[in-house]
Parts: C-alpha cells; structure tokens; sequence
C-alpha cells in the first residue's frame, strides 16, 4: 500500500490502515515473515486487493450515506451482491486508479429483522436525523479519517448487544465497532516466488500459529475457478460495555485474496499480466462466509 500521502484519499486511507494495523496484530505479523523471508522490503510492497466496511441499513446510515465518501474522490459504484440468509446487501467500488484498493461496502437489511432486534438499533440509531456525511468537508482526508474512528452512536449496554448477537452477529458487530475497518486484503497473486497462489501462502500463515476462516472451507472459490479467498479468524478483546459490564468481542481480521488471469489473456507473459487482465469483482459464495470471520462459530472454536 503506497498512496502519494498528500491528497485527501491517501490521508484518510492511510490514516485508517495505521489505526488497523495497531489493532490487528496479525497484519504485522505477516508482514514481518514476508520481510524475513525476502519476499517484500516495506508493507508498501504488500498490494491491497479491497478494504470492507460494515453498516446498518437504517435512515442516514447505511451504504447511501457511506457511499459518498468514495464516489467523491472517484470511485464507480459496481455490481450489487445479496446475502439472503444473513440479510445484508453489498455492493463494490472500482478505484480511481489502480494504486488505489476496492471498496466493498455491506449493510445490515434491519428491516426484515425483528421487532425486538430492529427496536434495539434504533435505541442507538434513532437520534441520527440527518446523513452525517452530509456534514463532512470532503476535501478534508483528515476529518473523514476523524468521520470514520468517531462514534455515531452511543456506547451498548451488553444486554443489547447479547441480543442482538442471538439474531446477527453482523449487527451486533456494527453496534460495537461502528464504522471501524472490517478487513484489509493481501493481493497473493501479486507476490513473489513461492507465495503466489492462495494454498501456499495459507501454509505461510497458518505456520505463524495464525488461525485462517474454516467456514465453507479454509479456501472460498468462485464458481468460474477463478477468484479465491481466505481469511484469519478476528481475534477477541475484552470490552467494557455502557452498563459497566465486561466481555470479549470480535474485532477485525486479514483477508487473502487470487486474482486469476481470465482465459482471454492467458497467452501473456508473466510480465505483461495487469490488473485488466485478472477476474474482477467479488462473488456471493465467497463473501458469505468471509463475513463470518468474526461470528462465533470460527472465533471461539
């Protein structure tokens, strides 16, 4: 990841990527074997595939509101994706350049919830009565990274948060984290020697005593072969909740991802392979169950 550190995108995704990084001990980890091990000099090496967000689809909130961040400083809105099962909504947003990472945005369908679930996160989103991105200077990189570690809403009581927890880990989760940095993603395919393909680098990894996402497989792939992806398991920190009481919850995780080379350009050389020439875009399957790298099931076996 290597932005220019001057327009307002490189410092509100620089800003957020240092703030991860301090929080997800795995992503220094892995870089740090990857420099022992010649594979990059700086982390600046590292391509980032896509970034992810999580938000709750209720009034200001949600992927209308967040969306406009990145479509202001040139990102094109792509393909939408559907999660039946775990009600939620994607979409995923083509960078301006290709030094630039994707942006997968999702957001928690509340209304077909629950009425005890739905009258929970409006206890803690219904004072919100404008978009509170309308209120941001979007020339300014640092109030957006400000924008973005600053709480919406206010602190959940752990009551709340257990019951929101029994019908959608993805709200409870937004309902604590907020706005924070779901995932970065390591480009396998654009690493060197031994590393390139998602089997061998998922052996790298788990030889570090890190635990990858068993969900569906330790490996996601797309039905067409040609997009896959793994990722760590969130790690847990104990909290402290608004009502005084303690316990520990899911924070971010790592994700890795391959990037095929479509059939239509796999007479090219190594060398002349670009970003172009690669499977775009996401895949449903596949996100179903990245998504469940902070759910109980995967961080507490």
């Amino acid at each position: 990841m290597n932005f220019n550190a001057n327009s307002p995108l490189d410092i509100f995704l620089t800003e957020l990527f240092d703030r991860y990084r301090e929080a997800v001990p795995e992503v220094n980890q892995i870089t740090a074997a990857l420099l022992k091990n010649g594979i990059v000099s700086s982390q600046h090496d590292i391509v980032n595939d896509h970034i992810a967000f999580r938000t709750l689809g209720v009034p200001n909130l949600g992927i209308k509101s967040f969306e406009k961040i990145f479509l202001f400083h040139g990102y094109q809105k792509r393909d939408h994706y559907y999660f039946e099962e775990k009600k939620l909504d994607a979409y995923w947003y083509s960078p301006p350049a290709p030094e630039y990472p994707r942006i997968f945005l999702s957001e928690l369908k509340a209304d077909q919830l629950s009425t005890g679930t739905q009258e929970i996160i409006k206890k803690y989103t219904g004072d919100i009565k404008s978009d509170p991105v309308d209120a941001i200077d979007l020339n300014d990189g640092e109030a957006i990274a400000a924008f973005l570690h600053h709480p919406l809403w206010r602190l959940p009581d752990l009551k709340d948060y257990t019951a929101l927890l029994e019908e959608s880990e993805y709200a409870a989760w937004v309902i604590y984290n907020r706005y924070y940095l779901n995932h970065y993603t390591i480009s396998v395919h654009a690493l060197s020697k031994d590393y390139q393909s998602l089997p061998a680098f998922n052996q790298f990894v788990e030889g570090l005593g890190i635990r990858l996402n068993d969900a569906g497989g330790k490996i996601k792939t797309s039905a067409d072969g040609l997009l896959s992806q793994s990722s760590t398991v969130a790690g847990r920190h104990e909290v402290e909740f608004a009502d005084g009481a303690k316990t520990k919850v899911a924070g971010s995780y790592v994700e890795f991802a391959e990037r095929s080379v479509l059939p239509a350009y796999s007479h090219l050389k190594p060398e002349e392979i670009q970003t172009i020439h690669r499977r775009e875009g996401f895949e449903t399957s596949n996100a179903d169950k990245i998504f469940e790298s902070t759910y109980t099931g995967q961080i507490k076996s």
